[in-house]
């Protein structure tokens, strides 16, 4: 989509969205948790709409690792958080209601260490313990719908990729609407951070990582940019506020403060963001380069196996995978790359050994393409097993439901195919293709229990419209 166009679809998305809240919030009362979360389903609705959310488990379930770990330090909450990654190179990260919590890939690419990327996910979380974002929307009204959207688009398209029109929209906005209210985001800012690192501490990590992370985000300011880094706009990060946090982490210093090993796992997340979800000739010239200078790195031999393989350079990528792996600790998801670049270079007998040896419900990628390769070797059946098997673990790993469906329609089930398609596009946001195959699916469904499922389907696309079983 042309960016002009995408820029009007998200504010006039955006307006919508704040003009429901509106309504929706009484004068003078801040929304209630239901609402928040009735808020946060609309807004990751967009989301998965417009936004190209990686949806990566090697990436996803570190991220939602480091998350967990702090959640389980602090008191217990009334939202199930999540923790995203946005395939964008902008700096930001953000909480939306309700627990949802977004890191861009640009910002995750930049940290260094585990402690880097726990500090922002510490800060973040405290925004959503503290409420500030129905707090923000409650002050808000008093600017007026329109700055109030402009300022939700701002952040929306900065997340969105559209750079230096979206900090325009948001320092605008802004602008338009009192200074009272960026000195209120202020005081939120110096809030979380107090709270952040109190959370941090709690789940073993130093809190030097926000510190450290912040100044990151500052520091590409000055280096000649035109834009203004996102996050900046929406949490900015004035001297005072860096000046306090660097005293609390010097009296944490001089106390005695226990420390814990990280969740682990940094350094192979972060190659692998790097190597798949970065500028593929920058990612590509980076790992030779570091090759060059160390030949032996192991990670630096993987993060260039996954480059050359956005090249198609499937034999060369194979090579260096299999140096990658030899004696690595962290073998299984290696093995599991070595057998997707197998199956794209059509050497499916090697591509299910190294497949069958990664294959396990803690890695539902290696699941996808062992059931993927069973399909191209015709073992038909096999492959809905392993679909299936997949699905009941991870109902919320999409594309397995494309296979699922695909697989049974070659098998014959038509129902089965119609039903797990239309499962697979509500997911990715594609309502009318969802419709039309769960439609499909009512018309072919020979009892009661499998049209009540297709009903559950058909009522989650509009919630407010049930669906009767039987019905056309």
């Amino acid at each position: 989509m042309p960016i002009k166009n995408k820029i009007f679809t998200i504010v006039t998305m955006a307006a919508f969205l704040i003009s429901t809240i509106v309504v929706m919030v009484p004068k003078g009362i801040c929304l209630t948790i239901q609402e928040e979360r009735e808020m946060s389903s609309e807004f990751m609705k967009v989301v998965r709409a417009e936004f190209p959310l990686i949806e990566d488990p090697v990436i996803t379930d570190y991220v939602n690792r480091v998350g967990k770990r702090i959640l389980a330090a602090i008191p217990p909450q009334p939202f199930d958080y999540q923790f995203h990654v946005l395939r964008e190179d902008v700096y930001n990260a953000f909480a939306t209601p309700a627990g949802h919590i977004f890191f861009n890939s640009g910002l995750f690419a930049a940290l260094e260490s585990e402690e880097e990327l726990a500090g922002i996910i510490g800060h973040e979380i405290a925004h959503v313990v503290c409420r500030h974002i129905s707090d923000r929307i409650e002050s808000s009204k008093k600017i007026g719908m329109a700055t109030l959207a402009g300022m939700v688009a701002g952040v929306l398209l900065g997340a969105g990729g559209a750079g230096a029109a979206a900090s325009a929209l948001t320092v605008g906005s802004v602008a338009a609407g009192q200074t009272a209210a960026l000195a209120y985001s202020r005081e939120n800012e110096m809030q979380a951070d107090q709270l952040g690192l109190e959370y941090l501490t709690l789940a073993g990590y130093s809190g030097e990582g926000l510190l450290t992370s912040l100044k990151k985000i500052r520091s590409k300011q000055w280096y000649g940019s035109e834009q203004i880094p996102t996050y900046l706009t929406t949490h900015p990060a004035s001297e005072a506020r860096m000046s306090t946090i660097d005293n609390w982490l010097h009296q944490q210093r001089s106390a005695a403060v226990q420390k814990r090993g990280e969740v682990g796992g940094f350094n192979l997340a972060h190659t692998r963001l790097v190597a798949l979800y970065t500028d593929k000739k920058a990612a590509l010239q980076r790992f030779k380069t570091n090759l060059a200078a160390s030949p032996d790195s192991s990670l630096d031999h993987y993060g260039y196996a996954l480059a050359l393989t956005r090249f198609d350079q499937w034999h060369e990528a194979a090579e260096h995978m299999k140096r990658a792996i030899e004696g690595n600790a962290m073998v299984t998801a290696m093995l599991q790359d070595l057998g997707k670049i197998y199956f794209h270079d059509g050497q499916y007998a090697k591509a299910m050994e190294a497949l069958s040896a990664s294959s396990s419900e803690k890695n539902p990628e290696s699941r996808l393409y062992l059931g993927r390769t069973q399909m191209e070797m015709g073992r038909m059946a096999q492959a809905r097993d392993t679909f299936e098997n997949l699905v009941r673990y991870k109902q919320n790993f999409t594309q397995t439901y494309y296979y699922l469906g695909e697989s049974s329609g070659r098998l014959g089930d038509m129902f089965s195919a119609h039903y797990n398609l239309g499962r697979f596009y509500r997911q990715k946001g594609d309502l009318k293709n969802a419709g039309f195959h769960l439609n499909r699916a009512l018309k072919l469904a020979v009892d009661d229990a499998q049209k009540e499922r297709v009903a559950l389907q058909l009522k989650a696309l509009d919630p407010k419209k049930e669906k009767k079983p039987g019905a056309g």
